[in-house]
């Protein structure tokens, strides 16, 4: 009797798993396999935009130890400032760290012969680009924030960050009896400092910028004033002399002054800490716009705005080309699957950066129209992509209309079934 039982069990179970719709046994099969294909990148993804975005910061985490560590700036400041240089590497990192995800993890399907055995289910490669078009499109709009938003925002408050530390510096760094020689050029010492610390009392300086002359100055009163606007500190002495030796007709000369200034550039006190980036890269659109009309009501060229205000753009469209090209070198077939994802997305990237700085360049001198000088690189790509992708479409793809074989494939499952039912 349980023999019995359990072949009417197995009649009764049968029909129920071969009579599902092929329409939804395909939608859930696909929908399976597109999160598979999300989980494959998005893993290499993250681990990519750590590595590389660690890369770039070294030197620059480097510097801000030094800061902490010699200059005696707080940690909590430095970290400000990590914080604020941070999206400018995270607009370049992303579209590598998504080029390097979809590589390795189409490398790993093609190693592992799964995009054959998609293929064999009627999977084509057209249908696989529509999890890593999703996922691009995601990365995408990330990527347009970071430039739009984040890197103008960081690169501000970078700008005044370093400004207030130096301000701070500068203050606190003047100290009674003690020569103090963090501004390049000049050593300064004071006899006494009045609280809260703005007015000095009997100056020495000796200022060697000048190749020409050597001075020596001093003042009986220093007030220490900012000027917010042009970012730097002036010492403004009172009632003093300068001594200048001029070391190539060995003369000497004396002046008597009631009031001379003295400026100290901040930006050398804090040398090599800011990004090289160009004051456009500060501007939001609405600013860049404005700064482009009001330079061509001038007369004047607005080269660097107009290569500025494409560059927001481009860059973050750099995630959807290098998503499209990773697909087709990604499944080509290698061993080692992560070495070689990781080398041809270092060859990708500098091939991509190097087009992008030359555009650049030629795009602020003029020699190039500025939209076409920041999307040449992204075009090329693309179009190498279409091409590429095309090719290994019709390599990998089935002999017969996909849609049609899924139907013969359930048509076969259900008379396997009544054969099977017949039988017992």
């Amino acid at each position: 009797m349980e023999a019995v039982h359990s072949a009417f069990s197995r009649r009764q179970e049968a029909p129920s798993i071969y009579n599902i719709s092929p329409f939804h046994y395909h939608h859930a099969s696909v929908r399976t396999i597109n999160h598979y294909v999300l989980r494959e990148i998005s893993v290499p993804f993250g681990l990519g935009l750590a590595v590389f975005t660690l890369i770039l910061l070294v030197a620059r985490i480097l510097k801000l130890v030094e800061m902490v560590v010699n200059r005696g700036i707080p940690l909590l400041e430095v970290l400000k400032l990590f914080s604020y240089i941070l999206p400018v590497f995270l607009e370049v990192t992303v579209p590598m760290a998504l080029l390097l995800g979809v590589l390795v993890a189409f490398g790993r399907l093609s190693s592992d012969s799964e995009i054959i055995a998609l293929k064999t289910s009627g999977i084509s490669l057209y249908q696989l680009l529509r999890p890593v078009a999703s996922f691009a499109a995601v990365i995408y709009v990330v990527a347009l924030g970071l430039s739009l938003y984040a890197r103008p925002w960081g690169n501000s408050l970078l700008h005044s960050g370093l400004y207030e530390i130096a301000k701070t510096r500068a203050s606190a760094g003047i100290k009674e009896k003690v020569f103090n020689d963090d501004f390049s050029g000049l050593v300064i010492y004071v006899d006494h400092i009045e609280p809260p610390g703005n007015t000095l009392h009997g100056i020495l300086i000796s200022d060697t910028r000048d190749s020409a002359q050597r001075n020596t100055v001093f003042g009986r009163i220093g007030i220490l004033v900012p000027n917010e606007g042009l970012h730097v500190l002036t010492l403004r002495l009172l009632d003093g002399s300068i001594h200048a030796f001029y070391p190539n007709d060995q003369s000497y000369h004396r002046t008597d002054f009631s009031l001379y200034d003295i400026t100290l550039d901040l930006n050398t006190a804090l040398a090599n800490l800011r990004p090289r980036e160009k004051d456009p890269s500060e501007m939001t659109i609405p600013e860049l716009r404005q700064a482009i009309a009001a330079k061509r009501l001038a007369g004047q060229p607005a080269f660097s705005e107009a290569v500025e205000l494409h560059r927001k753009f481009s860059i973050p469209f750099a995630c959807l080309a290098f998503a499209a090209i990773g697909i087709p070198l990604g499944i080509q077939p290698s061993r080692a699957v992560r070495s070689r994802g990781f080398t041809l997305s270092l060859a990708l990237i500098f091939l991509y950066y190097l087009l992008l700085t030359l555009g650049e360049n030629l795009g602020e001198r003029g020699v190039l129209p500025p939209g076409l000088a920041m999307w040449l690189p992204n075009i090329l790509l693309t179009l190498l992509a279409v091409i590429l992708f095309m090719r290994a479409a019709r390599e990998t793809g089935v002999t017969r209309p996909a849609r049609l074989k899924r139907w013969l494939l359930a048509l076969r499952f259900r008379f396997a079934s009544l054969a099977g039912s017949r039988s017992r």
